[in-house]
């Protein structure tokens, strides 16, 4: 004998932490607020509408006495009792289930929550952990020449500051294979050897010898990176090791 699927109080949320004391969603399928759900099986776009007297989500399975109901977000939060199945159906089935609002999973918060934790201690532990010259390289990537300025304490504060709160993107940073090779460009700027000009929009040669124009940064690239990124061409690499030797000399 075949087991009746439990039923259950659900709760759905709006996404990207919305919170409006009240919001009504489409409930019902029309020209304006099109709701449509492709049926696979029988190859057709059914209308979805919200009755709470029927006993189907789709329009095409009710009959002509539906009692349409709004459909209300109450700060950004919708509970359905498992008395309200149809509700539940509908909310499924729904266009913008997925996209405007979800529905609570909390085994599913508590993995994603546990991943962040784990990433912040991973982070921070990296960070404690850093040598001196990879502390600096990766705090002049993620920070900026000014730290040239700062003392080790002060350093080895900020990193781990910045990975508390940034612990992807400092564990992307550590884990770049381009991390040295950025840094060196870094400190091809900071020692002068090359200069932006044009709002940063070209890389020029500021050598006693060599004023010409290296690249141009294509819009919305990072600077640093594509220079680093061309140093690494056959273009680029006899100009890398110029400038790195020199850079080596004037230590």
């Amino acid at each position: 004998m075949k087991k009746n699927k439990t039923l259950k109080t659900k709760a759905y949320r709006l996404k990207n932490g919305q919170s409006p004391l009240a919001y009504m969603l489409s409930s019902r399928h029309s020209l304006r607020s099109p709701l449509l759900y492709f049926d696979e099986e029988a190859g057709i776009n059914r209308p979805l509408r919200y009755a709470r007297n029927q006993k189907s989500p789709f329009e095409d399975e009710q009959d002509g006495n539906a009692i349409l109901e709004p459909v209300v977000f109450e700060d950004g939060m919708l509970v359905v009792p498992r008395e309200n199945q149809v509700l539940q159906q509908f909310l499924h089935y729904h266009p913008s289930n997925g996209t405007l609002f979800e529905e609570v999973d909390e085994a599913k918060d508590a993995q994603e929550e546990l991943e962040i934790v784990e990433t912040e201690i991973e982070a921070l532990i990296i960070a404690k952990g850093l040598e001196v010259d990879k502390l600096i390289s990766v705090c002049r990537v993620l920070m900026g020449n000014h730290v040239d300025k700062l003392t080790i304490p002060q350093l080895k504060r900020d990193i781990l500051i910045y990975a508390k709160t940034n612990p992807e993107d400092f564990l992307d940073t550590v884990n770049d294979p381009m991390l040295e090779l950025q840094d060196e460009v870094r400190r091809f700027f900071l020692n002068g050897y090359l200069v932006y000009k044009n709002n940063n929009k070209d890389v020029y040669f500021n050598l006693p010898s060599n004023k010409k124009k290296l690249i141009s940064i294509p819009f919305g690239e990072d600077g640093d990176y594509t220079v680093a990124t061309f140093m690494q061409s056959d273009n680029g690499l006899e100009i890398y090791k110029h400038l790195s030797n020199r850079l080596k000399k004037d230590k």
